[in-house]
């Protein structure tokens, strides 16, 4: 997930917000690790909810590891809204 946001910040020279997520990703506890069955799961996911893939292989790890919820900036309105294994919160 960090791979998802860092490289932007970074590239575009925003200092705050590349330290913001090295200090937030420094702090979880938990990582999916089995990327095998995340890739497995995430083909699934996708499969049944239309997702895009990076979509897919977040609701996949969260679920791995047995998170209560997933916080996202996907709308209400987006794909990522129909899962119901997982709640899923937009900011």
């Amino acid at each position: 997930m960090i791979l998802e946001v860092l490289p932007k910040a970074t590239f575009n020279k925003q200092q705050d917000e590349a330290e913001f997520y090295e200090t937030f990703f420094s702090a979880v506890i938990h990582w999916g690790t089995d990327l095998e069955q995340i890739m497995q799961n995430a083909d699934q996911i996708a499969c049944t909810y239309g997702f895009a893939a990076m979509d897919a292989l977040h609701v996949a790890a969260a679920l791995q590891i047995k998170a209560d919820q997933l916080i996202a900036t996907e709308k209400p309105t987006k794909p990522m809204h129909r899962v119901t294994e997982i709640q899923i919160i937009s900011i």
